[in-house]
C-alpha cells in the first residue's frame, strides 16, 4: 500500500445530484444499533460540544492522503504506450527580461540612453507625429520620453531590434506613422460591433500576473460566423480592425512602470480549429501577424497552443525564420495534457471551466466563488485513492468545490465527528463519475460539531488523474 496523504475539504451536495445525507455508525467499544431511518438533515449524534464564540474564529485544517485504490486496474502495454506519447511542452528556455530600468545590463543602459536623444530629436523635428507639441506625442496611452514609463516601451523597441539603437528609432518612427495612418486613438473609442466575444477574450491573470487572452480558432467551425467574419475584403477589414481594437484596450491595461507587468500570456485553443487551409482566414492571419510582428513588439509572455493535433507540431518546429528566442516562448499541449499545461503557469481558479480550472464566465453567477478564492490541485496516481481531510474546529457551513480532469474515477465524501459514539455521515455516496458527467461538483454541508470532512477520490485506471478543489467556510 501506498504511503497515506490526507487533504482536508468540504462540500454541499448540489441539487438533483446522487449525493444523500445518510447516517452509518462508526465503529466503538460499544457496540450501536442502526435503522433504516435517517435522522434529521444534517444532524450528528454526539456529546456536547464546548461553545465557540464568533470571536474565536478558528479556520480548518487541511491535509492529503494517498491509499491504493480498491478498484485498480491492470495497465497494458498499448495504454502505457499512450501514456508516454507526449507533445514536448516547449521547444526551448525562456526567462523573460526584467521591465525594471536597475536590472539592465551596461550595454542595454547605454543603447537605452543612446536611443532617447535621438527621440528627442525626432519629436522636436517632428518625425514622430503631426503634432504641434512634441509632448503630445504618445503611444498605447503612454507619453513618449516623459517618465519612466517611457523608458519600458522604448526597451520594447530595443529588444525587439536586438538592442541596435538604428534600427530600434526606425521601428517606432514606422509604427507611430502606421498608428496615424490607422487612426488608432480615435479606434480605441470606436463603438464596433462584432460576434467574436468567444473567439476572443481576456480572462485571469498567470501565476506572475500576466493577464491571459484566450484565442478560440475552433469557433470559426461555424459557418455563418466564418462568412460573416471572412467572406470577402470588407469584413477582413472589420475582422483586423476590432482585434486590434481589442489589442490596444487590453495593453492600456498594462503597467508601464518599472518592473510592472507589461506583456500578455496568449493562449492558443487548436480544437477543432478550420486551419490554415481556408484561404480567407489564412490571408486575414498573415496580414495580422505582419501587422503584430511589426508594431507591437514584446507584448507576448508567451504564447501556450492547446488541444494541439500532432501536425502542429512538426509545422513549428522547422519554421526556419523564427528565431530560437522566439521558439523558446511558444507552449504546446495535445489534448490529454492541456490542463496540466496550463496549471504550470496558471492557477486553476483562474482557468475557465472548459479549460479544466474552476472560473465560471463572469457573465454566469457563482455566488460561492470568486477567482480570488484559491485552489489546490493534486495528481491522483495511477491505482490509487486521494482523500482531502479538512478538520473543522467551529461550527460552521463549509461549501466546496471539486472536479477531476477527465473524471474516471469514483468520488465519496464524508462527515467524520470528533466524538468517538457519534455517527458518521455520508454526504456524497461513492459515485462513478464519467468523462460526461458535470465537470466541477459544488457541495455544502453544516457542520454542526467538532470534526472533519472527507472527500475521497478513487483512481482505479491506468493513467493519472489531476484533481482540483476548495473550499470556504461560513461561521454560524
Amino acid at each position: 500500500m501506498a504511503e497515506e496523504s490526507s487533504t482536508i475539504t468540504t462540500l454541499s451536495p448540489p441539487e438533483n445530484s446522487n449525493s444523500t445525507h445518510e447516517v452509518l455508525a462508526t465503529e466503538t467499544e460499544t457496540p450501536k444499533k442502526t435503522t433504516d431511518t435517517d435522522p434529521p438533515e444534517n444532524s450528528v449524534t454526539a456529546a456536547a460540544q464546548p461553545e465557540v464564540t464568533p470571536e474565536e474564529h478558528h479556520p480548518p485544517k487541511v491535509t492529503e492522503t494517498e491509499t491504493a485504490s480498491t478498484e485498480k486496474k491492470e495497465t497494458s502495454q498499448k495504454e502505457a504506450a499512450e501514456e508516454d506519447k507526449r507533445i514536448p511542452q516547449n521547444l526551448g528556455s525562456f526567462k523573460e527580461e526584467s521591465s525594471k530600468l536597475s536590472d539592465l545590463s551596461i550595454s542595454e543602459k547605454k543603447s537605452l540612453d543612446e536611443l532617447k536623444p535621438l527621440v528627442r530629436e525626432a519629436l522636436d523635428n517632428h518625425q514622430l507625429g503631426s503634432v504641434t507639441k512634441p509632448e503630445e506625442v504618445t503611444i498605447w496611452g503612454v507619453p513618449l520620453l516623459k517618465d519612466d514609463r517611457s523608458d519600458v516601451v522604448l526597451l520594447k523597441f530595443l529588444r525587439a531590434r536586438d538592442f541596435k539603437v538604428k534600427d530600434s528609432l526606425t521601428m517606432l518612427k514606422n509604427t507611430l506613422k502606421w498608428r496615424k495612418d490607422f487612426k488608432i486613438d480615435e479606434l480605441v473609442d470606436e463603438d464596433l460591433v462584432d460576434d467574436l466575444d468567444k473567439v476572443v477574450f481576456m480572462h485571469g491573470h498567470d501565476r506572475e500576473g500576466h493577464p491571459v487572452c484566450y484565442n478560440v480558432y475552433g469557433e470559426f467551425q461555424n459557418k455563418e460566423l466564418y462568412e460573416k467574419t471572412f467572406s470577402d475584403e470588407e469584413k477582413r477589414k472589420h475582422f483586423l480592425r476590432t482585434r486590434i481594437q481589442f489589442l490596444e484596450r487590453s495593453i492600456r491595461k498594462l503597467d508601464f512602470s518599472s518592473g510592472g507587468v507589461s506583456t500578455i500570456f496568449q493562449i492558443n485553443d487548436m480544437k477543432n480549429s478550420p486551419g490554415l487551409g481556408k484561404k480567407e482566414l489564412r490571408s486575414a492571419t498573415k496580414q495580422a501577424v505582419e501587422l503584430l510582428q511589426d508594431n507591437y513588439p514584446e507584448f507576448v509572455f508567451k504564447q501556450a497552443f492547446i488541444n494541439v493535433p500532432w501536425g502542429y507540431l512538426v509545422f513549428y518546429t522547422v519554421i526556419p525564420f523564427m528565431t530560437p528566442r522566439s521558439k523558446s516562448k511558444l507552449v504546446f499541449a495535445d489534448p490529454s495534457r492541456s490542463a496540466e499545461t496550463l496549471f504550470k503557469y496558471i492557477s486553476p481558479e483562474q482557468v475557465p471551466v472548459q479549460y479544466g480550472g474552476l472560473s465560471v464566465d463572469p457573465c454566469d453567477c457563482n455566488p460561492d466563488f470568486s477567482l480570488d478564492d484559491p485552489a489546490s490541485e493534486v495528481t491522483v496516481k495511477p491505482g490509487t485513492k486521494q482523500t482531502v481531510e479538512i478538520i473543522i474546529y467551529e461550527k460552521c457551513e463549509i461549501v466546496w468545490e471539486i472536479r477531476v480532469i477527465g473524471w474516471e474515477v469514483s468520488y465519496k465524501a464524508e462527515f467524520v465527528p470528533e466524538e468517538k459514539d457519534a455517527y458518521m455521515v455520508v454526504v456524497q455516496k461513492p459515485r462513478k463519475m464519467k468523462p460526461a458527467d458535470e465537470p466541477v461538483l459544488t457541495q455544502s454541508f453544516k457542520v454542526n460539531e467538532l470534526g472533519k470532512v472527507l472527500l475521497t477520490v478513487d483512481n482505479p485506471t491506468s493513467k493519472k488523474k489531476k484533481l482540483v478543489y476548495r473550499f470556504n467556510v461560513k461561521p454560524l
